[in-house]
């Protein structure tokens, strides 16, 4: 079975894609959130960091020659930008701890 036929592997990618669409979306408004609801905003978009490099690590320990592939080619995207996975999750959780020294 390929990698991307598990349904395990499709559900986490869905809701993965889901979560982070609807952060994303209600990111929009953080600027009018109080001082609780930006550290409840920060929390879930640390807690889905975690889940994605989790993620991503099951592309990286997989034989599956198309999971080697897609970690391949987020190698690339990032390498456009010049960074790498790890630079590229390092900066975010560099952004999600000054959103919260801004907060303090």
């Amino acid at each position: 079975m390929s990698f991307f036929d598990s349904d395990i592997i499709q559900q986490e990618a869905k809701q993965l894609f889901e979560d982070y669409q609807s952060l994303t979306k209600l990111g929009g408004d953080y600027g009018k959130f109080d001082r609780d609801g930006k550290m409840i905003f920060i929390e879930q978009m640390e807690a889905l960091m975690e889940r994605y490099k989790i993620f991503m690590k099951r592309f990286e320990l997989s034989d599956d020659f198309m999971a080697k592939m897609t970690v391949e080619q987020m190698k690339t995207q990032l390498g456009q930008f010049g960074m790498s996975p790890q630079q590229m999750f390092d900066q975010m959780n560099l952004t999600l701890e000054r959103m919260k020294a801004e907060i303090k």
